[in-house]
């Protein structure tokens, strides 16, 4: 099988470098760049095999086809919907955000 590619929403753009920010702040660009490369292996991972992700959140909010798959040992959920040709991402939200209130904001 081969891996499809991933797009990145603006929002989940905004969401990654937020996050990447705060770890630099908080605990260091070390802290950081492991955010960022958690994150890469999480993106290659839906690319590779988008059905892996929990369903969850699409049974919680009622959004179809709605995967989401944690970041490493980071408490970030990277978002993302599976297309015939491609993998959607749509938010990487913190675990213990509010996550129907924040996977309704627009894109």
């Amino acid at each position: 099988m081969t891996a499809k590619a991933v797009e990145a929403s603006k929002l989940a753009l905004r969401d990654l470098e937020e996050a990447a920010e705060y770890y630099r702040r908080e605990a260091g660009g070390d802290v950081a760049l492991r955010f960022i490369e958690a994150a890469e292996a999480a993106f290659t991972a839906i690319s590779e095999r988008p059905g892996s992700g929990s369903s969850r959140f699409a049974h919680e909010l009622n959004i179809p086809g709605l995967r989401s798959r944690r970041t490493g040992r980071f408490p970030f959920l990277v978002f993302y919907s599976e297309h015939e040709s491609h993998v959607r991402v749509l938010r990487v939200l913190h675990g213990q955000r509010d996550i129907p209130a924040w996977m309704t904001d627009g894109d």
